[in-house]
């Protein structure tokens, strides 16, 4: 009943980045540079799979909704991150707010999950190579994509519910350059334990589950690929998932310093700098990794652009 006498928060204020202001421009600039790259790269990943026949498999598949997802994850936090370079009140509207953690935390989870059915995608191809064009199915490549997106609604909603059912009506400003979920929470006017305690465990579940996933597929990938006689058969299979390996290593490493480290070592700042890179710079990796690190998709390049200047001629 107390609640009822509270002035009900309408938007909430960040702090942002800390920098220094003589390095104002650059940084906008680097992080524009950083979205550009990221939404031109995944586009022409997504565009390259569709047109190039080549590519029509499950791992590419399973790449273009990656590229997909990479896409409009960095594109739920980056704008405004950009703007806020240039404004001295860097609100955003209680809307806003739950909006953008609603799409940060599908996108994120949805993410993990397909980086789970690529490396089971590569486990199948390298371990059981005879059955993977039964075992992949068109129906069961539609399924493992299907899933992560499911799984990503289920968490997002999750998290966005246990945050915005509480009132908030005292500060408003959140420590970050966007609504992370740990200083949004710090902010209600009741009680987060139990909260906080179900969004660690869902949040728990969604690494702990596409973790395992990743590592148990590797480790019967490795396996495999140490069985194998000659040099060449061992780093022909090997290159077919370094790739995704890159992939999963950067994010889970980065994602794994952030929540994980003990809270002894925890810096607002540093959380800060490492957010700007799982949400700017490894969306921006990802497309740079699969066309540099993967020979199929540098010659589907060299086809479509040899392609084009057949047409011209």
């Amino acid at each position: 009943m107390a609640n009822e006498n509270y002035t009900r928060v309408t938007e909430f204020i960040f702090t942002g980045l800390n920098y220094n202001p003589q390095l104002q421009i650059f940084l906008f600039l680097l992080f524009l540079s950083f979205c550009i790259i990221n939404l031109t790269g995944n586009l022409s990943i997504i565009v390259l799979i569709q047109i190039d026949s080549h590519l029509h498999t499950p791992m590419y598949f399973f790449l273009s909704h990656l590229s997909f997802v990479d896409m409009c994850f960095s594109s739920v936090v980056s704008p405004k991150m950009l703007t806020d370079f240039f404004v001295r009140r860097k609100a955003i509207s209680f809307l806003g707010c739950a909006l953008q953690q609603w799409f940060f935390g599908f996108f994120m989870a949805a993410e993990c999950f397909l980086l789970a059915s690529m490396a089971y995608d590569r486990y199948v191809a390298i371990c059981n190579p005879l059955l993977y064009s039964v075992v992949m199915s068109q129906r069961f490549c539609i399924q493992l994509v299907v899933g992560p997106y499911v799984i990503g609604f289920m968490n997002t909603m999750t998290h966005t519910t246990n945050a915005f059912h509480f009132p908030f009506c005292g500060p408003n400003v959140i420590n970050h350059f966007f609504c992370d979920m740990s200083p949004l929470l710090s902010l209600v006017c009741a009680d987060p334990r139990l909260s906080k305690l179900v969004v660690f465990i869902v949040a728990g579940a969604v690494g702990v589950f596409s973790g395992l996933t990743i590592r148990v597929s590797y480790i019967y990938i490795l396996t495999t690929i140490l069985r194998i006689c000659s040099t060449d058969g061992r780093r022909k299979a090997f290159s077919t998932c370094s790739s995704h390996l890159t992939s999963v290593s950067i994010l889970y490493g980065t994602l794994f310093f952030i929540y994980v480290r003990p809270s002894a070592s925890f810096s607002l700042d540093l959380n800060k700098v490492m957010s700007v890179f799982y949400t700017a710079v490894i969306p921006m990796l990802n497309p740079l990794i699969y066309s540099l690190r993967n020979k199929e998709v540098k010659d589907a390049i060299h086809r479509t652009v040899a392609k084009r200047k057949f047409c011209r001629a």
